[in-house]
Parts: C-alpha cells; structure tokens; sequence
C-alpha cells in the first residue's frame, strides 16, 4: 500500500518535562514515512538539546525551527506551513502516541478520501500534582468521551464513524463538551485541507483546536476512530490551567464564531438566539414587531 509522507507537528516552549516521551513516541511509530517538524517558541530550558539529541538518534528527517512567538495559533500554524508532508499530524510536547497512530489514521484517510480530518479516541496520564482530587477525577469522567452525545447508544459502536455538518443542527450540540472532536494531538488532516480552509484563529486562546475542527467540517466530513490511539497529559502547566487564571474571552468570540460560519447550519432555535444577539437589522424588526403588537 502506498505511505504517503506523514509530517508530525510538534510546537514547543519550555517543554523539557515531557518532551522526551513525546518524542520516544515518535520513534516508535510502525509507519515509517514520516518526517517532525518542531517548532520552537523561544525556549529558556533545555528543549533544543532534547530535539537535537533526538534529530541526531533517527534515520527520519526531522526540522527544527526558531519561531518568534506570538500567541500559540501562530506556532501551531508556523509548524503547519514548513510541513512536506501529504498529511498533518500534531503531537504536543506532553502528550504520547500509541505505537499503531500514524498507521491507522493514514491508513483510514488513505481509504476515505472525501474525510477532512480523522480524530481518535484517547487515554489520560495524570501527572497533576492534586492527581487524586475530585476536580481531577471529575474531569476525566466528564470528558473522557469528547462524543457520547453523537454516539447511537442503540447500537454497537464500529472501528470508525462519521460526522457531517448535519450535526450543528443538534439541539446539544454547543452544549458542554463543546469540543466535540478532540485535542490537536489526536487528529490528522491534510495539508490541501490546511491550505483550503486556512489558518488557526491566532486571536483564541482556550478554543482555536476545535473552532478550526468545525471549519473542516462545515465543508467536509469528520472520522473519528473508536480507538484510543494517543495520550492526553494532565498536569498544572499545562495552556488549559493557564487560561482559568486569565481573562480571555474565548467564548463570546465562540458565538460570534457561530454566527459568522454556521449561521445556516445551526437549528431555527439557534438561528434567531443568534439573530438577535449580533444581527442589528433584526434586532430593530424584532423591536417594531413587539411594538406593533403590544401597543
């Protein structure tokens, strides 16, 4: 079977904590076409030596680039652009890749060609200092399972099923989880994807994996593999735990987000929420009409 090219995007800042066992991971891979691209935000530690050790130790290509950082949606996309590959892969610099990922995710894009992106299931490593709290434990249990919602509880679950723009229209749909596709490290996609679609939002902080997820899939299909085929770290600094102390306003642009792209997509409840929060040109009939009718 063909292998086409596979670049694994790795975007790092002071990552040597975790690095090295991304990495292992890389190295471990029973695809073997494939080259990294990592993309450094100006390091103060000692992630450019583990990089190059690692460069140094492979018979793959690997690329190292200085990037001079700018929120991460810009290192994300820097990563992105100096890929070779046919197909994008992000791994993040905590996270770990099951042996057989980059197989059955190209292997499934190879044999689906009208797919966007392909996601997976994954697993969790806690390496939080309060791993044991109930904060934690209630996490994981919340979000363990990014699409249960979209799951047909009525039947056995396949290796794989697909998600199409139909699913906007689902009452919880913008409901928490409001990722319903994953974290970057678990998904692949294609590079015409990337330039078709275009750019991350490097204006986000908090949701730009998934705000780009349903960019891809207002045009084209999701697969997501019911296979737990990465892992997903959790620790205190990691960007999530970060953003709860920052003031960000994620979500509201979230909506805005939905009102520009997926306006015609969400259901007629959505619609006129929407409508009526952004839209001026309604909110003025919207004002007429109650005038009319209860004056």
């Amino acid at each position: 079977m063909n292998q086409p090219l596979v670049s694994i995007c790795i975007p790092t800042y002071n990552g040597e904590r975790y690095l090295q066992e991304a990495l292992d991971s890389v190295k471990a891979q029973t695809y073997k076409n494939i080259e990294v691209i990592i993309s450094d935000d100006n390091s103060k530690d000692h992630t450019l030596e583990i990089c190059d050790r690692f460069k140094n130790e492979v018979d793959f290509p690997v690329y190292i680039y200085n990037h001079t950082p700018s929120g991460i949606g810009a290192n994300w996309n820097h990563c992105v652009e100096k890929a070779n590959g046919e197909y994008i892969k992000f791994l993040f610099q905590d996270d770990v890749l099951d042996t057989l990922c980059i197989q059955k995710m190209s292997e499934f894009l190879e044999n689906n060609r009208k797919i966007g992106l392909v996601a997976c299931k994954r697993l969790f490593i806690n390496n939080s200092i309060n791993q044991n709290s109930d904060t934690i434990s209630n996490w994981i249990s919340k979000y363990s399972n990014l699409q249960f919602q979209l799951e047909d509880k009525n039947k056995n679950i396949s290796e794989y099923y697909l998600l199409d723009n139909r699913i906007f229209k689902r009452d919880d749909f913008f409901s928490s989880p409001r990722n319903k596709i994953g974290e970057p490290s678990v998904v692949m996609f294609s590079k015409v994807v990337f330039k078709k679609i275009g750019f991350f939002n490097n204006s986000l902080k908090q949701i730009l994996d998934y705000e780009y997820f349903y960019r891809i899939l207002k045009k084209y299909p999701i697969g997501i593999l019911n296979k737990p085929l990465v892992y997903f770290r959790i620790h205190d600094d990691q960007e999530t735990n970060q953003n709860r102390n920052r003031s960000i306003n994620d979500y509201e642009l979230y909506e805005q987000f939905q009102y520009k792209e997926l306006l015609f997509f969400v259901n007629r409840e959505r619609r006129k929420y929407l409508l009526k929060k952004y839209n001026k040109i309604y909110k003025f009939l919207l004002s007429i009409y109650y005038k009319i009718r209860y004056s």
